[in-house]
């Protein structure tokens, strides 16, 4: 209840006051409900609301507050979790059939039930509907349903609840029977996912994109790719059209497990199936193949993508040419590389580094020397390992190729300074040991 020091006058102001205090008078016109409906909905305090509704009809006999009053002050006693309060007020309604409780207010509870994280209470209200001869619909059903099954201890409830509710004459929709699938797959329980997908058409009940969607992302996550493609052509032959998120679920299932063939296959009847493959489609192959050091394939899902209007960006590229490295293939990687840079695309300096270490680690120091000085042009700062792998091969094989590499114009935020001391102590002791870059030097 609240404070004693409220009274009357303090709860409703004089210029919307609605009875008279001349000579201790009770109150001779009937307050407009319109107008107490305004000052409840009004009040930031619950409990000053509910007081003011109490006293207006303990004032009045005869004045009968209007439904959106009810609900306004219901409402707002839930949402400041006065429940016991709104449980009060709402079972003074039962029996009072001025009133008629619509299923919209029921739904409200049921869901501020679910964010203050009581299923119990939330269920509980789902029956109480009954008690009110209001009719629960499909939307009251899927509201509890999400909320009992964000919970594990409350998926059977749940479960329970969807096959009981016939007797209550509510039909579960195709959001009710996703709701529950989805949360058995999540929860490991293929076989109930699937018994609901088999019900659906049983019960008149189409399934929806999504309805295949939930069921192939849990068959993948548990690595039964095939029956997720089974799924697909299945979900192709009755007409429907899968999303890019079904796509995308079976090409990672199909590359995790090196079916890169059928995974390929998948990707180029997209299009055809009306579904445009897009850069997310396209690197998830890439990437696959790239893993298992099919490279060259990988360079083909490149090219496929300009004819297919993909325009491949930095994460395509800087994929293939990670694969093209890992294989050996390092002229074809520093080809990507170039054409990365001519797109305008920025890579990343682990890139640069691993086409510099293959180039050198095979000897390749003019190719390698050429990837440096195209990353200093860039205005990237090489790593100090990388520097290190190039001098080291220079020093080796020809010394006057450093002094083309350090002609490069260098800006100043390549911060090549960092690297400076390190790579001076280096040249002097490699330059001591090497008789060419010593005989070099005495030249000059």
């Amino acid at each position: 209840m609240i404070p004693s020091h409220f009274t009357i006058k303090t709860l409703i102001p004089k210029p919307i006051r609605f009875f008279s205090t001349h000579n201790h008078q009770q109150p001779t016109t009937l307050p407009s409900p319109s107008r107490i409906h305004k000052l409840i909905a009004s009040q930031s305090d619950p409990l000053v609301a509910y007081e003011i509704f109490h006293l207006s009809s303990k004032t009045h006999p005869n004045f009968h507050h209007s439904y959106s009053t009810i609900q306004t002050l219901i409402l707002k006693l839930a949402h400041s979790r006065h429940f016991s309060l709104m449980n009060s007020l709402l079972s003074s309604l039962k029996h009072d059939r001025r009133y008629t409780l619509t299923p919209s207010l029921f739904t409200h509870i049921i869901r501020i039930y679910g964010e203050a994280n009581s299923p119990e209470k939330a269920l509980k209200t789902f029956y109480t509907m009954l008690e009110f001869d209001v009719k629960p619909r499909p939307k009251q059903l899927n509201v509890i349903l999400e909320i009992l099954v964000s919970e594990r201890q409350y998926l059977r409830p749940a479960f329970d609840l969807f096959k009981s509710v016939n007797r209550y004459g509510v039909c579960p929709n195709v959001e009710s029977y996703n709701v529950l699938m989805r949360a058995f797959c999540l929860n490991g329980d293929l076989s109930v996912a699937y018994q609901l997908f088999g019900e659906m058409s049983k019960r008149d009940v189409m399934p929806n994109v999504e309805s295949y969607r939930i069921l192939m992302q849990g068959l993948c996550r548990k690595s039964q790719v095939n029956r997720a493609v089974e799924l697909l052509e299945d979900m192709l032959n009755k007409g429907f059209v899968p999303d890019g998120l079904i796509y995308t679920t079976v090409l990672n299932s199909l590359c995790r497990k090196k079916k890169f063939r059928e995974a390929y296959k998948v990707l180029c009847r997209m299009k055809v199936k009306g579904c445009d493959p897009d850069i997310v489609h396209y690197n998830t192959v890439i990437l696959g193949f790239c893993r298992e050091n099919r490279a060259h394939d990988a360079c083909k899902v490149l090219e496929d993508m300009d004819a297919n209007g993909c325009l491949p960006n930095l994460v395509s590229y800087q994929t293939l040419v990670g694969g093209l490295c890992s294989q050996g293939l390092y002229d074809e990687a520093k080809s990507y590389l170039d054409l990365m840079v001519s797109k305008g695309f920025s890579p990343h300096v682990s890139v640069w580094h691993v086409l510099v270490n293959g180039l050198c680690g095979v000897g390749k120091v003019d190719a390698a020397c050429s990837v440096l000085e195209g990353m200093l042009k860039s205005g990237e700062a090489p790593h100090v390992d990388t520097w290190m792998d190039v001098i080291s091969r220079i020093c080796e094989v020809e010394i006057g190729r450093l002094e083309e590499v350090l002609k490069v114009e260098i800006a100043p935020y390549t911060r090549i300074i960092d690297a400076g001391v390190d790579l001076q102590e280096y040249l002097v002791k490699k330059g001591r040991a090497n008789a060419k870059f010593g005989s070099r030097r005495e030249k000059v």
